[in-house]
């Protein structure tokens, strides 16, 4: 028997079958673009998407016979929209996050309710980047295809409704509409009525971890899954590798060190107040039942430290290359212990949160002939977690409890990384072997609902264990206090030269 997590993300897609132990079975990925029509705009066509998922199932349904699928889980991308046809006909390609064609409708949405009502509703801070923007931008620029919609689906929902069955969508993932209510569970007629949308043209929601429906038979027969599969609604994929991480109990954060490097803490209570708009950090609903998350992120995380080995570190390239070792473990070999004097500004992709500034950039501050290449990575390393440190504070200050943080990613690999993350934050650290989060918590949520786990507790600890932990170090904690006053300052320093860059 296996569980089988599908996370369709915005460039790519993983399909990856579990034991019930946890045990990695089979894994499949596959690529589509993003297609820009015009500049600004951000594209995905949804049968390429189910094409490529279509073809990760086969491929590892073919490596599972002996340990056949029993239940389907899906993690998705937020936002993302596909117009879809009551016959199932796509009607136009999904607009995906970060699409630009919106721009200004929210304002015109500020006109009729404040941003503190928004978030009251939603939990989520005003924002064109999520799906209601994009319904209204359909009903005034594509009016014919509007008409024809029978469902706007996320990719949730729409893998569940390829797989033959009703789609269903979970609040986490409804959530990030801005369209959902997350105090009673049901979408909002306020928010639906101020952008004229039928709350029927969305599917139905149900919490994470319910089941839907089978796959249906002929559909089975294609991918070359067995009869009956079980689907069981997952969620957004932030939030499943939240759990993926053992985030299930109030105060604990994920922290996933990637390309970007994300937070996402876990809290009981709803947290809706004006610091959190004014940090654009959202409150919606976590795939665990009785828990709400919100999301902090640097968008330029471990993409940094690639740009240093890529563009200042040939040397150490070639070393690694000779000695077959990690170039990362020689770049991060001689950093010094204490905070450093150099400090890098890591917006080398714009900021991410509290700011959400595209236009910021990159900055190296604090060079000496006498800075040397450990001081400059120890600089990069410190740059990505004083923005994670500042949102943690942030988020304390709106009222979010943070007990402990849980490393997840490429940067957990690094020791004196999570020390030193231990040493910033003030907090204890601790190190998964958690290398695919999101499908994990995908396996989880769908293994409980099928009766394998006794309950989401229960899985968690018998999937999800720590590696090393990390203690804060008292004096090296209160450095960091107050280096993190100074690093603050850069920023608004820099913003003005910035934009006239």
């Amino acid at each position: 028997m296996s569980l089988l997590g599908i996370d369709v993300g915005t460039t790519g897609c993983k399909v990856i079958a579990f034991r019930e132990d946890g045990t990695l079975l089979a894994q499949a990925y596959g690529e589509y673009p993003l297609i820009h029509p015009q500049t600004g705009w951000s594209e995905l066509d949804a049968n390429v998407v189910w094409e490529n998922i279509a073809t990760g199932i086969q491929q590892v349904a073919t490596q599972t016979k002996s340990d056949p699928v029993e239940a389907i889980s899906v993690a998705s991308q937020g936002e993302a929209v596909t117009p879809v046809s009551a016959t199932g006909q796509i009607l136009a390609n999904a607009i995906t996050t970060f699409d630009a064609r919106t721009a200004g409708i929210c304002d015109e949405l500020k006109q009729h309710i404040t941003p503190l009502e928004v978030m009251q509703i939603t939990g989520m801070p005003i924002s064109d980047i999520h799906t209601l923007p994009k319904l209204i931008w359909i009903q005034r620029n594509q009016p014919d295809i509007y008409r024809q919609v029978s469902k706007f689906l996320g990719f949730e929902d729409f893998v569940y409704f390829k797989l033959g069955i009703p789609p269903v969508v979970d609040y986490s993932l409804a959530a990030r509409t801005m369209a959902f209510d997350i105090i009673h569970k049901c979408w909002s007629e306020k928010m639906l009525g101020l952008a004229d949308v039928d709350p029927t043209l969305f599917p139905k929601t149900a919490p994470s971890g319910t089941v839907i429906g089978e796959v249906g038979s002929k559909i089975a027969d294609e991918l070359g899954l067995p009869q009956g599969v079980v689907c069981v609604t997952g969620g957004h994929d932030q939030p499943c590798g939240a759990l993926g991480a053992g985030i299930i109990r109030s105060g604990e954060v994920m922290d996933a060190t990637g390309t970007v490097e994300c937070i996402a803490p876990a809290f009981t209570e709803p947290v809706i107040n004006q610091q959190m708009i004014d940090g654009n950090f959202a409150c919606y609903p976590h795939v665990v039942d009785g828990l709400y998350v919100t999301l902090g992120f640097v968008s330029s995380g471990g993409v940094v430290l690639r740009w240093y080995r890529d563009t200042l570190a040939q040397a150490e390239v070639t070393q690694a290359e000779a000695e077959g070792r990690d170039v990362y473990d020689i770049l991060l070999r001689d950093i010094p212990d204490a905070p450093g004097t150099a400090m890098v500004l890591p917006h080398f992709t714009g900021s991410g949160t509290p700011y959400l500034d595209l236009e910021s950039k990159g900055a190296i501050v604090g060079l000496t002939l006498s800075t040397t290449k450990g001081e400059l990575v120890k600089a990069v390393l410190e740059g990505i977690s004083y923005e994670i440190k500042q949102n943690l504070a942030m988020l304390q200050d709106a009222g979010v409890v943070i007990n402990e943080v849980r490393a997840i990613g490429g940067g957990a690999k690094s020791q004196k990384w999570l020390q030193l993350k231990a040493d910033m934050f003030g907090k204890k650290v601790i190190a998964l072997d958690i290398s695919e989060g999101v499908c994990l918590g995908t396996a989880i949520l769908s293994g409980t609902a099928i009766g394998k786990y006794d309950s989401i507790e229960t899985a968690v600890d018998q999937l999800v264990t720590p590696r090393d932990v990390y203690y804060p170090r008292e004096a090296l904690a209160q450095q960091y206090d107050e280096k993190l006053k100074a690093y603050a300052q850069i920023y608004p320093a820099l913003r003005d030269l910035n934009y006239q860059l």
